[in-house]
């Protein structure tokens, strides 16, 4: 019901100009011929491309630091109900993380539903309100094979971020294709109400932030279209499951000014690390009055990929 009325915070957004000015380089990932040659193909970097997938291309930065030689960590942004990639990365601003810290950063967009609306197929409570019934999640398992075929790929640092929908969608994600993935960060997501529907294969870090005063999907958990979602904590305990944490909470952490919209550090940060397998970490960050959409401060983003680029899956 609420994310039927969700408006994301820019309405008219384009994705950030480059940091620097756009250069090609004979440095692609090195592709075999059939006589046997080593072949590169030309890449652009400081800059994001198109890359073909599917009838849906995506938006691919590649850093300036992008050589075929070492191995670049892979981030993927989901956006939320109603929005776009563009629209995403305007709110989160990762672009120029990702050329100041060198990884490679995909912007999907979900497909459009009958009214227009760009959803991902996350779960029964969100956001494939018309059945449509689009296979997201074989999507974008293919997403992160298409960008390991033709640039370097660290696979063991390949991270989703997502808003809302975007965050159902990394939990998603995280269940269905935990080999392919190291750890993911949803902001006002949820993960799935139906135990049966998540089954990782190996575990994967989570981070979830979420605002107290959430009144789309709500703290505490609810209904929307009918379906229930669960609330923070029942997300983080059935993580802490996955990754045979204990329920052992560290509240040591300081603080995180992430909503420049409310006074000093509103975000408490809650650690589960004692027991997960595989050096795994299952997190919250708490926004004490925050909403849906909070006006994200600007240590947001690089409090976020901290946290992603710090987990790295077993070799």
């Amino acid at each position: 019901m609420g994310l039927r009325r969700l408006l994301v915070a820019s309405l008219i957004v384009l994705l950030p100009a480059a940091c620097t000015s756009p250069a090609k380089r004979d440095d692609a990932a090195p592709a075999t011929t059939p006589g046997g040659v080593v072949a590169t193909t030309p890449v652009t970097v400081g800059a994001a491309v198109s890359v073909k997938l599917d009838d849906r291309p995506f938006q691919l930065y590649v850093p300036n630091s992008y050589t075929a030689t070492a191995k670049m960590p892979l981030v993927v942004l989901l956006h939320g109900f109603q929005s776009s990639a563009a629209q995403q990365e305007r709110y989160f601003k990762l672009t120029a993380e990702a050329e100041r810290r060198g990884f490679l950063y995909a912007m999907p967009d979900g497909s459009q539903n009958r009214n227009g609306n760009r959803f991902w197929n996350a779960t029964a409570a969100c956001c494939d309100f018309g059945g449509i019934g689009v296979d997201d999640s074989g999507y974008l398992s293919r997403l992160i094979d298409t960008v390991k075929s033709s640039y370097s790929v660290d696979p063991r640092r390949v991270y989703f971020v997502g808003h809302s929908n975007g965050g159902f969608m990394a939990y998603r994600m995280a269940c269905e294709h935990a080999t392919q993935i190291t750890a993911i960060v949803s902001l006002a997501g949820a993960a799935t109400n139906d135990a049966a529907q998540c089954k990782p294969a190996r575990p994967v870090s989570v981070l979830q932030i979420h605002g107290s005063a959430d009144s789309t999907i709500r703290y505490e958990g609810g209904l929307n279209v009918g379906q229930p979602y669960p609330s923070a904590a029942q997300t983080l305990a059935s993580w802490r499951g996955h990754d045979g944490c204990a329920d052992t909470a560290d509240t040591s952490a300081a603080p995180i000014d992430l909503d420049a919209g409310l006074s000093g550090a509103e975000t408490a940060v809650t650690t589960y690390r004692s027991g997960c397998r595989d050096a795994t970490v299952v997190q919250l960050w708490s926004i004490k009055d925050g909403r849906h959409v909070p006006s994200l401060s600007a240590a947001f983003a690089p409090a976020v990929m901290d946290f992603l680029l710090a987990q790295v899956s077993p070799a």
